[in-house]
């Protein structure tokens, strides 16, 4: 492994942290890394950035050297001493003039707007200082490892594996001093033995990739449907059965997570050509950063079915409706599957959003009320569900405006492929007021109070400000890429028709 070690004293190699440097970087060697030295104090270099476009200043020839040094390594280590809770102005000065747009980072219109040029470097921080560990990580909440690790190393795209700290320095003796130099000699070996992640950074590695795979965010409105169906399937005054219920939704997030990763596999093309994918939209983006492979998901996949199949025969043996409920399972991994997988496809064919909306609103809330042992003939599951589906329409339609371009090269024929981003947007502003007009429908006519007339009022205020809000960006020129806060609108209109009900029926 090629390793560059950055000593950033002022002092250079004649301080402690010098000693430590030196110290990493024979343990390092030793391991049969190749490592390169560099001490910040012997480079010369203006420190200040003086033109108004950082670009435009010429990088002095030691600069230019340490940049071919990082483009050259797999792992930097940096050395210096936390100072007034940061790092020393020599190392500041340094990465100001060195991490310029077009090398170090590049903007973007995804994610958060900038991409990281500088992956799949890793990186690790050894720092002195005289405050007390407990101090600096709870009361100061550890500034100098969030400046580096996230708003710069990691915004260059560089994973910053581990910080050490070695403290305090100013009561410390030299017997511990020599265990420091020690320590640093050990971390220079388990760089060649371990890797610079080591097993335990590697399997954490592994369970964010499955994380971010699963894409938990969207989980919550299914949870909260089937909670609603559960307790309505309870009857006035009745209990959860607490085996049936977890049992239950044990199901419905394997069914989900099946759904997810043969959604990542069928949306590998448009998600490789999206250019503007974030938080709402584009896919986990674990194929896209090599996090996982589509075999993983593709075995993942598998999992997930086997759970979605011994849970449902665990559930027919446990209930009363086992023969309307069999039926409706099936159904509904058909429907849920069916999303991307052949031969229904149905977000190619432009049913994708009403299959959300009828996966994650109606048959949520009846498998929980009929695997609490709903009786069959009782209307109110399928009253709520018919605003409730009403209210997801709109943010699985804004969905897939950022991801029109990509989806229409692979020929996914989401609504705002096609009928065009205007209509998609103007379509979902109207959709949130029918959602609130069928609020007030369901109130008048169940013989319940699931909402109540404060949230009505609510409702229909967001569902306006919703509605105008989309038709204001579907009349701007050109139509935004990025609508992550009118995802947000949407996405949180949902909850007076999940949430609200559940609170006032439980």
């Amino acid at each position: 492994m090629r390793v560059l070690v950055i000593l950033a004293h002022p002092r250079g190699e004649d301080s402690l942290c010098g000693v430590l440097a030196q110290a990493l970087a024979r343990g390092a060697r030793a391991a049969g890394c190749r490592v390169r030295f560099v001490d910040l104090s012997r480079l010369r270099f203006e420190r200040d950035l003086l033109t108004r476009v950082p670009g435009d200043q010429p990088l002095e020839p030691d600069l230019l050297a340490l940049r071919g040094a990082i483009d050259d390594c797999e792992h930097m280590v940096f050395v210096y001493p936390t100072w007034w809770g940061t790092y020393p102005g020599l190392l500041k000065s340094c990465l100001d003039r060195l991490l310029l747009p077009g090398w170090a980072f590049s903007r973007t219109g995804s994610g958060t707007g900038f991409c990281g040029r500088l992956g799949p470097r890793t990186a690790e921080l050894i720092t002195t200082m005289d405050t007390p560990g407990p101090v600096y990580s709870w009361l100061y909440r550890a500034p100098g490892r969030q400046a580096m690790a996230r708003a710069t190393l990691g915004f260059c795209g560089v994973k910053v594996t581990r910080h050490t700290r070695f403290g305090p320095v100013d009561t410390s003796p030299p017997a511990l001093r020599r265990l420091w130099v020690c320590e640093a000699h050990l971390r220079g070996r388990r760089l060649g033995e371990q890797g610079p992640r080591g097993v335990a950074g590697l399997a954490g590695d592994r369970l964010s990739a499955w994380l971010a795979a699963l894409r938990l965010q969207f989980y919550p409105m299914t949870f909260i449907a089937y909670w609603l169906g559960a307790v309505l399937g309870t009857g006035e005054g009745g209990e959860l059965d607490p085996v049936r219920f977890w049992l239950g939704y044990g199901m419905l997030f394997a069914l989900e997570a099946a759904t997810v990763f043969t959604n990542e596999l069928g949306d590998r093309g448009t998600d490789a050509a999206n250019r503007h994918w974030g938080p709402f939209n584009g896919g986990s983006r674990v194929l896209q950063d090599g996090r996982l492979d589509p075999a993983d998901l593709g075995r993942g996949t598998g999992v997930a079915v086997c759970a979605v199949l011994l849970s449902s025969l665990a559930l027919l043996r446990n209930t009363d409706n086992a023969l309307v409920l069999g039926p409706l399972l099936a159904g509904f991994a058909v429907l849920a599957l069916g999303y991307t997988v052949r031969p229904l496809r149905l977000s190619a064919r432009t049913l994708g959003e009403l299959d959300v909306a009828v996966t994650h609103g109606v048959l949520a809330i009846l498998v929980g009320h009929l695997i609490q042992g709903g009786p069959l003939g009782d209307p109110r599951p399928c009253l709520l569900s018919v605003p409730l589906a009403l209210s997801i329409l709109p943010s699985i339609t804004l969905a897939g405006v950022p991801d029109a371009a990509a989806d229409r090269q692979v020929a996914k024929r989401t609504l705002a492929v096609r009928f065009g981003r205007r209509t998609a947007l103007r379509l979902a502003g109207s959709l949130a007021p029918a959602a609130a007009l069928a609020m007030v429908i369901v109130q008048m006519a169940a013989s319940m109070s699931p909402y109540g007339l404060v949230t009505m009022l609510l409702a229909a205020t967001h569902a306006m400000a919703l509605a105008v809000a989309c038709r204001r960006v579907a009349a701007r020129r050109p139509v935004p890429s990025r609508i992550d806060g009118l995802m947000v609108l949407s996405l949180t209109f949902v909850l007076w028709f999940c949430v609200v009900p559940l609170v006032r029926l439980s």
